[in-house]
């Protein structure tokens, strides 16, 4: 696949995630991902695998009762590798959350096969999440 195939594969995957489609966002995924979460937070370290990547994503679902919100805001990719610039919103106890991040995806034959989020704040995101 080529740079234009990986930008597209990428925004689906955003697409899916912010329609709560985590059946097609599954099948973007390969067999062996590796999701990085970035901090040292209850939510974060490596997801290994595409069940527990959208186990991840359920759980963020879930404790943020359903108010998770990623708006992306620009793709630019390479031939193996796509980075997606995104501001992460989410309500929790009363608490909110913005946060600007960035996430690089490593793409081999059209399936990603591994994401490092880099967010602005991993000790605010760790203390929301907490």
């Amino acid at each position: 696949m080529g740079r234009k195939e990986n930008v597209e594969l990428v925004r689906r995957g955003y697409e899916a995630f912010g329609t709560g489609d985590m059946e097609t966002l599954k099948g973007l995924l390969a067999d062996n991902i590796v999701w990085h979460v970035a901090g040292t937070g209850r939510l974060s370290g490596p997801k290994m695998g595409p069940d527990a990547v959208i186990a991840h994503f359920g759980e963020l679902f879930t404790l943020s009762g359903g108010t998770v919100k990623v708006d992306l805001h620009d793709v630019v990719g390479g031939g193996e590798h796509v980075v997606a610039i995104q501001t992460n919103y989410g309500e929790r106890d009363g608490k909110a959350l913005e946060m600007r991040a960035a996430t690089v995806f490593t793409v081999q034959d059209g399936k990603v096969i591994e994401a490092r989020e880099h967010l602005d704040n991993t000790a605010k995101a760790d203390e929301f999440w907490y």
